[in-house]
């Protein structure tokens, strides 16, 4: 192998050393634990304080409107499970759409067994929600929609203050996972119309394993876990406070970047790739929104061959990618996501995403322009669905 290109940032970041080195005190020796009244947990607590300002300050959140959790999943089940049974005497009307993260698909399912109605709206091609559709579906027993930020394998950016505004005008609440979106786009809770919004600090060059839930002031949620009362009573358990100390760092980080302009640099290095993989390789469909689009993503659908055979011959030639989302990487299904804007199973079980990072270069760029067309060629050749010359 001539290099290593990690283009897989959609999954998982690497931590910034800058925010390792942050961590390792809260391991030993301010190994504290936050609610304990000595020097040792009074250092912990102020840590802890420090890092719900960090996070708060990245979207411009009060701190007291950010509550950590144990990742993504568990914030998006706090703010759909929440919301529904803090408002379930009002109504079990629950709105979200067909290309959202499992974690909140599945969270939904839940909720009908449980007597919830759920209404999934469909996309369009771009996997963009059609406002209009949104509006029509809210009824006078709707509590909550549930609509991402942007999505995690097409990259495509949804109309937020639309779809905020609409719920707001029927005085419906709207949570949003921007667990792609935060740290790589600005975004300001002060101006948008959102009551709920996910976050993860792996996503941004934190720690895995430590999330936050943003809660605008006045939003009553049950909480899941019960216990000793941390984070305002909605998330019991002795807080990871090396983990927390590690977003705080990390979101810290990221809004100096977004305040430097560096996404124009990944969005560049996005359009690079986008365009060379168009130009140099036939029968390949860009999937998402060309212009509606997070900065650092770039996924597609190669005809007549499989994403996992294309994923072999990448990580041979040391580049990692993705066929879609890595919570479901297991899975011989396509992508519920490429079904959901109209690509047939054959073409979706072609995808491959390809997610940049704060660290990727011109010559990465081109690395993977130089060896991508031969894959995508030698596997063609191969397949007895190829086309052959």
């Amino acid at each position: 192998m001539s290099r290593f290109v990690y283009l897989d940032h959609s999954a998982t970041t690497p931590v910034d050393q800058r925010v390792i080195d942050a961590m390792m005190p809260f391991f030993a020796p301010d190994f504290g634990n936050p609610n304990s009244l000595h020097a040792w947990g009074r250092k912990a607590r102020q840590a802890v304080d420090k890092a719900r300002n960090q996070v708060a300050q990245l979207i411009n959140a009060d701190p007291a409107e950010i509550i950590f959790t144990g990742g993504g999943s568990e914030a998006d089940n706090l703010a759909i499970k929440g919301v529904a049974f803090a408002k379930k005497d009002k109504g079990r009307h629950i709105i979200t759409s067909a290309i959202e993260h499992h974690a909140v698909l599945d969270t939904c399912n839940w909720l009908a067994k449980e007597g919830f109605d759920i209404t999934v709206l469909p996309v369009d091609e771009y996997g963009m929600i059609r406002p209009d559709e949104l509006e029509r579906a809210i009824r006078p027993d709707t509590i909550l929609v549930s609509i991402h930020f942007a999505n995690n394998e097409i990259g495509t950016i949804e109309p937020i203050e639309k779809i905020g505004n609409i719920c707001r005008s029927h005085g419906v609440l709207f949570h949003s996972d921007a667990v792609q979106a935060a740290g790589h786009i600005p975004i300001d809770v002060k101006n948008l119309p959102v009551d709920l919004m996910t976050m993860a600090a792996h996503k941004m060059y934190g720690p895995k394993g430590v999330g936050a839930l943003y809660i605008k002031k006045g939003v009553k949620v049950i909480p899941l876990i019960h216990g000793g009362g941390q984070e305002r009573g909605l998330r019991s358990g002795t807080e990871n406070t090396a983990g927390i100390v590690g977003f705080g760092e990390a979101a810290a980080l990221a809004a100096e970047r977004l305040a430097k302009g560096e996404m124009e640099k990944e969005t560049r290095l996005r359009d690079k790739l986008i365009d060379g993989v168009l130009k140099n390789i036939p029968d390949v469909i860009l999937t998402g929104h060309r212009l509606e689009r997070l900065p650092f993503h770039a996924s597609f659908c190669f005809r007549y061959i499989e994403g996992e055979s294309m994923l072999l011959r990448l990580d041979a030639l040391g580049i990692g990618a993705s066929s879609g989302s890595a919570c479901t990487s297991g899975s011989l299904e396509p992508s519920h996501v490429l079904l959901a804007i109209g690509l047939p199973h054959e073409v979706a079980h072609g995808s491959l995403r390809l997610t940049l990072g704060k660290d990727t270069s011109d010559e990465d760029i081109d690395y993977v322009l130089e060896n991508l067309p031969k894959v995508v060629e030698s596997l063609r050749a191969m397949s007895p669905y190829g086309k052959r010359g």
